[in-house]
C-alpha cells in the first residue's frame, strides 16, 4: 500500500497543491501577525479564519486532480483491470488528504517560531481547533475531487476556487448568529480579545458537519453513475441534523467563547505585586519592571499593586475594582512582545487618575493625562511611547502644573486621584488650589 501511495503521490498534483497551500497560508499569516501574536489560541483561531483562502485552494487542487486523470484518458484503462474500484480511488483520496494535512500543519509550524519565546499558555481547546481545521481541509479537497469528476473541464478548478471562497465568506451570514453560524462554517471563529476560545461543543459540532461534507465528497467521487449522486445527500442530512442538535446556542454559546483560565492572573512572587493574565504570562518580566516604575511614582497614593485589565466586551466581563490596585492594558506586538512598551506606564497612570471602571462620565481624560505625565516628568506627546493622538488640552494643563511649585502641583495631583477613586468630577482640580 505504501508503494502505491508513493506512486500516486508522484503522479498526482498533491505535492504541488501542498506547496501552494502552505506558501499561501504562511504568507497570509506572517502578513497579519498582529492578529495572532498574543498566543497559541489566537494563532490557531486565526489560521482557521484563513480557511477562507486555504479551503478554496484545496477544492481547486482536488478538481484539478480529477481533470488531469480525465485528460489522460485512464478511466477506461482502469475499468478494464479486474481490480475492486476501492483499490483505485482510495490511493487518490489518501494522497490528496495527506497533502492538504501537511500543508495546513506546515503553515502552523512556520508561524510558531514568532511567538515561541513569549507564548506560555496552550489550552487543550487549541488542539481541537487545529483538528477541525484539518478535517475542513480534507473535506475541501475531497469535494474538489468529486466536482472535478462530475464536471471534468479545464475551468472547473478555478471556478470552484472562486465559488468556494464566496460560499465560505458570505453563506454563513444567511444563518442565525452565534452557535449555528459557527457550527456550519469552518472559519466561523470571531475574535474580540486575547481570552477568546472555542468551546468543546462547538468544535464537536463543526467536526461532525465537516465529516459529513467529507463523506459526501467521497460518495460523489466514488459513484459509478451520476444518477446515484443523490446518495451524497444522506450524509449531509445526517450531519446537519446532528450538528444542529448538539451545537451550543444562546447564552451557552456566548459563555463558551471566553476562556476563564486565560483570564486568571499570574503574579510576581515579590512586591510590589504585578500581575498579568495567564494568556500573557510570558510578558510578565517585560511588564513588571515598567509597572513597578509607575507604582513608585504613585507612592503618595493608596496604589501598591498593578494588575492587567482583563475586561472583555463579548461577553461583557470586568475585574473587580480595588483602591490599592492599578489596572493596565497589555497590547502584544507582531513579535509576541509588548507593543509600544514605553506606553505602558503612561496608560497605567492615566487609568489611575481617570477612576475605577465602575465610574461613568466622571473622569476627565485630559486632567488624568496631565497628572500622569507630570509624574513621569515629561510633556504629553503623540508617538509610540506616548499618546495615540495629540491632546492640546492635556498639554496646557501639564504646563500649568509645571509652572507651580512642586508641593502645590503634587497636592493637586493627589486631589485628582482621591476624587477619581470616589467617582467625582475632576475637571477643575488642576486649575485651582487643592487646599
Amino acid at each position: 500500500m505504501i508503494r502505491i501511495l508513493g506512486i500516486q503521490l508522484r503522479r498526482s498534483a498533491a505535492l504541488g497543491a501542498a506547496l501552494l497551500i502552505a506558501a499561501t497560508g504562511t504568507i497570509v499569516l506572517h502578513a497579519t501577525a498582529g492578529r495572532w501574536s498574543a498566543g497559541w489560541m489566537a494563532l490557531v483561531m486565526t489560521e482557521r479564519e484563513y480557511l477562507a483562502a486555504l479551503s478554496p485552494l484545496a477544492m481547486a487542487a482536488g478538481a484539478w486532480q480529477s481533470f488531469s486523470e480525465h485528460r489522460a484518458n485512464v478511466a477506461e484503462l482502469f475499468a478494464s483491470v479486474p481490480r475492486p474500484r476501492t483499490r483505485r480511488i482510495v490511493p487518490i483520496l489518501v494522497t490528496t488528504a495527506l497533502a492538504v494535512l501537511v500543508a495546513y500543519l506546515v503553515t502552523l509550524l512556520a508561524a510558531a517560531p514568532r511567538i515561541a519565546g513569549t507564548a506560555r499558555y496552550l489550552p487543550p481547546a487549541a488542539f481541537a481547533v487545529v483538528a477541525v481545521g484539518l478535517i475542513a481541509m480534507i473535506a475541501s479537497v475531497w469535494i474538489g475531487l468529486a466536482v472535478g469528476r462530475l464536471v471534468p473541464a479545464l475551468a472547473t478548478a478555478p471556478a470552484l476556487a472562486v465559488t468556494g471562497f464566496a460560499l465560505l465568506v458570505f453563506a454563513p451570514h444567511a444563518l442565525p448568529g452565534g452557535g449555528d453560524m459557527a457550527a456550519f462554517s469552518p472559519m466561523g471563529l470571531s475574535r474580540f480579545s486575547d481570552y477568546d476560545t472555542v468551546s468543546g461543543g462547538v468544535s464537536v459540532a463543526q467536526g461532525l458537519w465537516l465529516v459529513a461534507l467529507a463523506v459526501a465528497g467521497v460518495v460523489l467521487f466514488a459513484v459509478r453513475k451520476r444518477k446515484f449522486a443523490f446518495a451524497a445527500l444522506l450524509p449531509l442530512a445526517i450531519g446537519a441534523t446532528a450538528t444542529a442538535l448538539i451545537v451550543p446556542t444562546g447564552g451557552a454559546y456566548d459563555r463558551g467563547t471566553l476562556d476563564p483560565v486565560a483570564q486568571e492572573l499570574v503574579c510576581t512572587s515579590d512586591t510590589p505585586r504585578v500581575c498579568v493574565s495567564r494568556a500573557h504570562e510570558g510578558l510578565l518580566p517585560e511588564v513588571a519592571s515598567r509597572a513597578r516604575h509607575a507604582l513608585r511614582l504613585l507612592s503618595k497614593t493608596s496604589v501598591v499593586a498593578a494588575h492587567e485589565d482583563t475586561s472583555t466586551l463579548f461577553p461583557p466581563t470586568s475585574p473587580k475594582s480595588r483602591a490599592d490596585t492599578a489596572l493596565m492594558t497589555i497590547a502584544v506586538g507582531k513579535d509576541g512582545h509588548l507593543a509600544h512598551p514605553g506606553r505602558l506606564e503612561p496608560t497605567l497612570l492615566t487609568g489611575v487618575f481617570t477612576g475605577p471602571l465602575s465610574c461613568t462620565d466622571t473622569g476627565n481624560f485630559e486632567v488624568a493625562t496631565a497628572a500622569a505625565y507630570w509624574l513621569l516628568g515629561r510633556e504629553p506627546a503623540a508617538g509610540p511611547d506616548g499618546l495615540e493622538f495629540a491632546d492640546p488640552k492635556a498639554v496646557e494643563l501639564w504646563k500649568g502644573l509645571k509652572a507651580l511649585p512642586q508641593a502645590e502641583a503634587r497636592t493637586r495631583v493627589t486631589a485628582v486621584h482621591r476624587a477619581a477613586q470616589k467617582c467625582q468630577d475632576t475637571t477643575n482640580l488642576l486649575t485651582r488650589s487643592a487646599r
